[in-house]
């Protein structure tokens, strides 16, 4: 922390992939490199990773409690949340109570919060983020494994000679592993890509099968009938290892699984579908990695049961290059499922079951432990919001835009007579409701274990000392245990401790369960601090890379179970009203709510603000042009973002990305648009499949605003985005009322600024122009025209590094570019380098024919390499484009 010596080890907190850092901190900044050590990423990292330099600062940190948003000391706070929270039970039950944690949390607070709702609170109501994303994986990995258990490990994606992505846009969620795939298909391997959008991943692979929306299951079970009519099932491993096969054949009889009427309902060629089932069929070593495409559905559970069946039929699981892989999306996803972060779980991967329940009662030495499971996301914020949930805990998330039917959520916060919200950030959608705010330590400053997608246990180290008051999660949540009288059994003084007693109550009484850490039990403080990567389940002799290569599984009778499924529609099906299915996702640089990635100039200029992507043919017939502000509306809710137009999407879809909020663009939110439809078995939401419709906005006036610091939030009937550039913020603009708009946000934007004002107005075009300098200094710039041209904004944010401009700067401030010197305003590709599109058209025009000829003509793909498949996008266009001019 703050020191002298060698680099820090630790690990990204990003995605499930878990990449090894190797950092040398001082003085809050530091430059992350890749750990070459660490077997998740081999030293590679992705844009994300290499600007978290950049999101390390204190500003809009939160470092005081506060009570009422009065700074109030840790005592005062945490009393008042026990004894809030002791009153609420003793009054209305241990259910009255909720929390509601994250995958940003620490294994360490996990176990924590998980023992002192359960066991201690003795409810079953503690609910993660994860939620959101892998419930259904969980579900299906019970029903066919007996446990929650991830079969594969990342070699595996290297070794195999068929990688199947259903529903995963790998390059963007999990570019580190996509390199690593990108390797091996470059020697041989073949991608196959299941998903209606042309995602990089898709564009990048040798088969495409863009489905109509919330068909998998019938791809997948079409898959599996295929599979026993070639004789490609594996009844000797069926024999041995599997149950379930005639009642999935049953099932599968009573549709047409022909080939040419599944082609039919997934909306495919017959000829790819019987390419990928050939495929499949010939190719053992075949990987097939799922994700959010697959889970956020009402039929979630389905589709990774599906998946697993094939698997199941044919023996690839256990076998090097062969399973089915759920793919985590946060950095410790897998340890809140480990350690009972899930209302639906017990701890270490045992539920409700009476022995169960005994055995961790008396591991914990607990007063009590909840009888039955909790409530999941979606249904706990509805029992906040009819009065059932009387006093919620929310950490390390924002679900006040994450979750579906965003402004559900926000009248269940504001209906719910005590919330608490532990966090990092001052300002999150979230923390505007919570009666106590409880300061907590930031990546860098906290200290633990989390476990990535293959299940392997790597170390988070502290590089800095704790800012203000913050504190570790789990010493909050002992603080509020013991305020509520429970000190004996959270009385720790370090996360050794609680990571030792996490895995002795793996290795406890356990008589079979394949979680177990029973190797690190004895782990003194030093061998903790020293800890390596590692497999669970964890022996004296060290981890397991595989499970199930011995053909048995944590089922009663050790044998995998097929499950037959049968596919259906959407939770709500497009209409006349809405014709649009509404899908929503991720971005490549950035991270969930934006409030690390945020921070990063070099994170924003790829996918500087919220949009919504749709066909061509959709858009000409709702009147919507590229580029043009439009209205997404649904049932639930209306954004307005700018339309892209491309034929990357399948009519009849549209695509938001999810990561914009109130404080970077209030009418960005996707997440109130999202009907709060969820999987009946796993509760996880049906983010993939909203109907829709698009209009233009159809704006009066457009504007944009530079100052030093961030506005974070605006009123009256304006759209606006706030973008993060070095030194300074840019806010953009368009209202539909009139010159007296226009002008009060002006007044409210550049109050208290310097009497040094440079101003340009053209009254008849409806222009002005304004920049305030403070001591030669520029301080704050605000352009707005009712129907002229604004000038691009990049040279006017650069003015910003300088400490005093000159005289030619401030001729040319008002133009808004420097004479003689051509703007792009092409997009800009590599975050790393700033290497914009045209840049790289440029250099297919001059002869490079792949991204590594591109790489060394414009250093575009030369650092992390997560532009290498966009690259690749741009080369292939404009190869067809000079290909068309010449004929």
């Amino acid at each position: 922390m703050d020191g002298e010596g060698g680099p820090v080890r630790t690990t990204c907190p990003y995605c499930g992939v878990g990449c090894g850092l190797a950092v040398s901190p001082r003085d809050r900044l530091l430059k992350a490199s890749g750990d070459a050590a660490h077997p998740a990423n081999l030293g590679r990292l992705c844009s994300k990773g290499a600007a978290l330099g950049s999101t390390v600062g204190l500003d809009g940190r939160l470092l005081h409690p506060s009570i009422g948003r009065r700074r109030a000391s840790w005592k005062e706070a945490a009393g008042l949340v026990g004894q809030r929270f002791r009153e609420t039970i003793d009054r209305h039950g241990p259910d009255a109570v909720g929390f509601y944690v994250s995958g940003q949390l620490l294994t360490e607070d996990y176990y924590a919060a998980n023992k002192l709702m359960k066991g201690f609170i003795g409810s079953g109501n503690i609910d993660t983020n994860s939620r959101l994303c892998m419930a259904s994986a969980v579900v299906a990995h019970k029903l066919a494994f007996g446990a929650d258990l991830v079969p594969g490990c990342y070699e595996d994606l290297e070794i195999a000679d068929l990688v199947v992505f259903s529903g995963h846009n790998a390059a963007w969620t999990h570019p580190v592993l996509y390199r690593r795939m990108e390797a091996a298909k470059a020697c041989g391997q073949q991608h196959v890509v299941i998903d209606p959008r042309r995602t990089d991943t898709a564009e990048m692979a040798d088969l495409h099968l863009a489905l109509h929306p919330q068909t998998d299951v019938r791809l997948w079970n079409g898959l599996l009938a295929d599979l026993i009519r070639r004789g490609a099932i594996d009844r000797g491993f069926i024999n041995d290892h599997v149950n379930g096969l005639n009642e999935v054949e049953q099932a599968l009889a009573q549709d047409d699984q022909s080939i040419a009427s599944v082609a039919v309902d997934c909306g495919l060629k017959i000829a790819d579908l019987e390419r990928f089932y050939a495929l499949f069929a010939r190719t053992p070593r075949t990987v097939s990695l799922f994700s959010m495409g697959a889970n956020q559905s009402a039929q979630g559970v389905a589709k990774g049961l599906a998946i697993i069946n094939a698997h199941l039929a044919t023996g690839r699981i256990g076998k090097p290059g062969a399973c089915p892989f759920s793919i985590t999306g946060q950095p410790n996803a897998m340890g809140g499922r480990e350690t009972g972060g899930m209302a639906t779980t017990l701890a270490a991967h045992m539920d409700f079951d009476e022995a169960a329940r005994r055995r961790v009662k008396r591991f914990w030495g607990a007063p009590t432990i909840a009888a039955t499971p909790g409530l999941k996301a979606v249904d706990m914020f509805e029992a906040a919001a009819d009065g059932r949930i009387k006093a919620l805990w929310i950490m390390a998330t924002n679900p006040a835009v994450s979750l579906p039917d965003a402004h559900r959520v926000r009248q269940a916060l504001k209906a719910c007579p005590f919330v608490v919200v532990s966090d990092v950030m001052a300002d999150t959608d979230t923390l505007a409701f919570a009666d106590v705010a409880l300061p907590a330590l930031a990546w860098g400053e906290k200290d633990g274990t989390v476990t990535n997608s293959e299940r392997r246990i790597s170390r988070q180290r502290a590089l800095f000392e704790a800012p203000g008051e913050a504190r570790a999660d789990w010493r909050i949540i002992a603080d509020v245990a013991q305020a509520m009288g429970f000190a004996d059994g959270f009385n720790w003084r370090s996360p050794a401790q609680i990571f030792r007693e996490w895995a002795r109550l793996t290795a406890y009484e356990n008589d079979g369960r394949t979680l177990n850490l029973a190797g690190l039990t004895g782990m003194t403080p030093q061998s903790y601090d020293a800890l390596e990567p590692v497999q669970w389940p964890v022996t004296a002799a060290g981890g397991t890379p595989r499970l199930f290569t011995d053909g048995r599984f944590e089922t009663a009778d050790g044998r995998g179970r097929m499950n037959p499924v049968r596919p259906r529609g959407p939770a709500r099906e497009v209409c006349e009203v809405y014709p649009l299915a509404l899908n929503t996702g991720r971005v490549r640089d950035h991270w969930h709510t934006l409030t690390r990635t945020g921070l990063a100039p070099e994170l924003c200029r790829n996918e500087p603000e919220p949009f919504v992507e749709l066909h061509p043919d959709d858009a000409a017939a709702s009147g919507v042009c590229d580029g043009q502000l439009t209205r997404v509306q649904t049932r639930s809710g209306e954004a307005v973002v700018v339309a892209r137009l491309t034929d990357r999407q399948t009519p009849g879809c549209a695509f938001m990305p999810m990561h914009w909020t109130s404080a970077y663009a209030a009418s960005g939110r996707v997440n109130p648009l999202v009907a709060a439809a969820v999987d009946p078995r796993s509760g996880q939401p049906e983010f993939k499949h909203t109907p829709a419709r698009v209009r233009p906005y159809r704006d009066t006036w457009r504007g944009f605003y530079i100052g030093r610091r961030p506005e974070l939030s605006m009123s009256g009937d304006l759209i606006w985005r706030r973008i993060t550039q070095d030194g300074c913020h840019l806010h953009e603009f368009a209202g539909r009322g009139d010159v007296r708009e226009r002008e009060a946000l002006r007044r409210r934007l550049v109050e208290g600024a310097g009497r040094d004002v440079l101003r340009l107005e053209d009254a008849s075009a409806g222009s002005l122009r304004e920049a305030y300098l403070n001591e030669g200094r520029l301080d704050r710039v605000f352009f707005a025209t009712t129907g002229g041209r604004l000038p691009p904004r990049e040279w006017l944010t650069q003015l910003f590094e300088k400490p005093c401009l000159d005289d030619l700067d401030r001729l040319n401030l008002l133009i808004g570019r420097a004479p003689g010197q051509p703007h792009s305003n092409s997009p800009v590709v590599c975050a790393c380098r700033g290497v914009r599109a045209d840049k790289i058209v440029a250099a297919a025009r001059a002869g490079a024919r792949d991204v590594d000829t591109v790489a060394d003509a414009t250093a575009a793909g030369s650092a992390c390499g997560s532009c290498r498949p966009q690259i690749a996008r741009i080369l292939k266009e404009t190869l067809v484009m000079a290909n068309q001019d010449a004929a």
